[in-house]
C-alpha cells in the first residue's frame, strides 16, 4: 500500500463528489511530517508514532483550512508524543488551523497558541497557554496542586508532584505515611 490513491479509489471519489488530493498535496503532506521516507511501507512496518502523523497527513493532503484531532497522542509515549507536537505545531505555523482535544497536558500547552478547557462540559479557563496554567479552576481541575510547585516540593497529602511536561495528573498516594 503506498500513499498514491488507485485509479478505483480516484473514480469511486468523482463519482461521490470527493476529491481526490493531487500527487504534489500527497506528497507535500508526507514532508511536513517528516514521512516522505515511508510513503511506500505498509502500516506494519510503522511504528504507532507514525501511523498517528499518517492519519495527519491524510487529513492535510486535502489542504484543509483546519483539520480536528480527537486525542492524537493516545497510546504514544513521552517521545512520540514531543516529536507529534513538533509536527503539529510545523503544520500550524505553514497555515492550517488545528481544533486538539487531547489530555496531554505537555503535548497541548506545548502546541496551542489558544485553549478552551471544560470540565463536564462547561467552560472553566480560555486564554493563552500560560494563563490557563495559572488558572485556579484548571489547576484543581485537571492540573493538580502540585503543578504550580517545584518538583522537590513535599506535597501535603503525601502524593508526587505531576510535571506538565508529561501531562500526568498527580494522583495521591493511598499507602501511608512512615518517618
Amino acid at each position: 500500500m503506498t500513499a498514491e490513491h488507485p485509479s478505483w479509489v480516484r473514480v469511486f471519489g468523482e463519482t461521490f463528489g470527493r476529491r481526490t488530493p493531487p500527487p504534489s498535496a500527497v506528497a507535500d503532506a508526507l514532508t511536513t511530517l517528516g514521512l516522505q521516507d515511508l510513503a511506500d511501507a505498509s502500516p506494519a512496518e510503522l511504528s504507532q508514532g507514525q501511523r498517528k502523523l499518517v492519519g495527519v497527513a491524510r487529513a492535510l493532503a486535502a489542504r484543509p483550512r483546519i483539520i480536528c484531532l480527537d486525542e492524537p497522542a493516545a497510546g504514544l509515549d513521552t517521545a512520540e508524543s514531543t516529536e507529534l507536537g513538533r509536527r503539529l505545531r510545523a503544520v500550524a505555523d505553514a497555515g492550517t488551523a488545528l481544533l486538539l482535544i487531547d489530555h496531554d497536558m505537555g503535548l497541548v500547552m506545548g502546541i496551542c497558541d489558544h485553549l478552551v478547557v471544560l470540565e463536564f462540559g462547561k467552560v472553566i479557563a480560555a486564554g493563552s497557554p500560560s494563563r490557563v496554567r495559572d488558572d485556579p479552576a484548571v489547576i484543581t481541575a485537571y492540573l493538580g496542586a502540585s503543578a504550580v510547585q517545584p518538583a522537590d516540593a513535599p506535597v501535603p497529602d503525601g502524593g508526587t508532584p505531576s510535571s506538565l511536561t508529561t501531562g500526568r495528573p498527580r494522583v495521591p498516594s493511598s499507602a501511608p505515611e512512615t518517618s
